[in-house]
């Protein structure tokens, strides 16, 4: 059996911090971790350490935190690890080509899409809104492009009627802390070739905001459906009723037509919402200062609000 890796990993959120402990329960080593500086978060805006270095902190390995790898200093400090191999999940920081040279295996990055079809940001998210039937994990070799690297392992995942930004992320997130560690293994005995991704399938995944999380009640409501599933728990569809906020977090195709944003009906099923084509019935709102809430739960108490022949903005 070949010596273990001395490996540095960075990552910053949950998703890194699952392949992480994946790391942690195998067999090589993990020297040093890279991750985002500690962000204010909350109601008090309290400076917070990432998941990734919460975790690493338990395990008392050593964090580093540099604003930058283009500085010559965090790069003379990185090489002094003398690491094997740097893995690279969710960091947030771009590599230039010094640190990408500096381990002795190179670097490789799990990122929650089947390259090429999703590169950038948000790859869980807008493979949803897309109507995507399969997601996955690619680990790749890193290069100086944005997810460019050959691809050296993928895993599939098909994207089901009722997953939300949220469920296939954390599926993912399971799936690509096994692959990365299955990837590890096979690098440390040299036997993991890569594959060229094809540029010409690929898409590039732009980063969520809250305003295009606004309902165009205009839109078809099948891709409204989908969208409302895709940013859900972040940044969450909304839409205004009688100039309130109204958020929806859950959805399915209901019946009926009309003009876009017109409530056609309303029970403890759900709101009936007519679309540009088709109808939505909404199942799960939140209104300002409240909490998420099935329908039903609402209309007990708020009818009229809910009438028949109102307009979503």
């Amino acid at each position: 059996m070949t010596q273990p890796l001395r490996i540095v990993f960075a990552g910053t959120p949950d998703f890194a911090a699952e392949h992480l402990k994946a790391l942690l329960t195998g067999r090589h080593r993990v020297i040093a971790v890279y991750t985002q500086p500690d962000r204010p978060a909350g109601r008090g805006q309290k400076l917070t350490p990432s998941p990734v270095k919460q975790l690493a902190l338990q395990h008392d390995i050593p964090v580093h935190q540099p604003l930058t790898l283009r500085d010559p200093a965090a790069q003379a400090e990185l090489a002094a690890l003398e690491p094997d191999l740097m893995v690279v999940v969710a960091y947030g920081l771009i590599l230039p080509q010094a640190v990408l040279d500096t381990p002795r295996l190179g670097c490789i990055n799990s990122h929650a899409s089947l390259l090429p079809r999703w590169r950038g940001a948000a790859p869980i998210q807008r493979a949803i809104e897309a109507g995507d039937a399969e997601s996955g994990v690619t680990v790749m070799r890193m290069e100086a492009g944005l997810d460019t690297g050959p691809m050296l392992l993928k895993v599939t995942t098909p994207i089901g009627s009722e997953d939300t930004g949220g469920s296939l992320h954390d599926r993912l997130a399971g799936l690509g802390a096994q692959a990365v560690v299955e990837a590890v293994d096979a690098l440390a005995v040299g036997n993991l070739p890569g594959e060229k991704q094809d540029d010409a399938l690929a898409t590039y995944a732009h980063k969520l905001n809250k305003d295009e999380a606004r309902l165009d009640w205009s839109r078809p409501a099948q891709e409204l459906e989908r969208k409302i599933r895709a940013f859900n728990p972040w940044p969450i569809c909304h839409g205004s009723l009688n100039g309130e906020s109204l958020k929806v977090l859950a959805a399915v195709p209901g019946q009926g037509s009309g003009a876009p944003g017109t409530i056609l009906a309303a029970s403890r099923e759900g709101l009936t919402v007519a679309c540009g084509s088709g109808a939505l019935l909404l199942t799960r709102l939140q209104l300002p200062g409240g909490k998420p809430l099935a329908f039903g739960d609402l209309y007990n108490s708020r009818r009229e609000q809910f009438a028949v022949g109102q307009i979503l903005l």
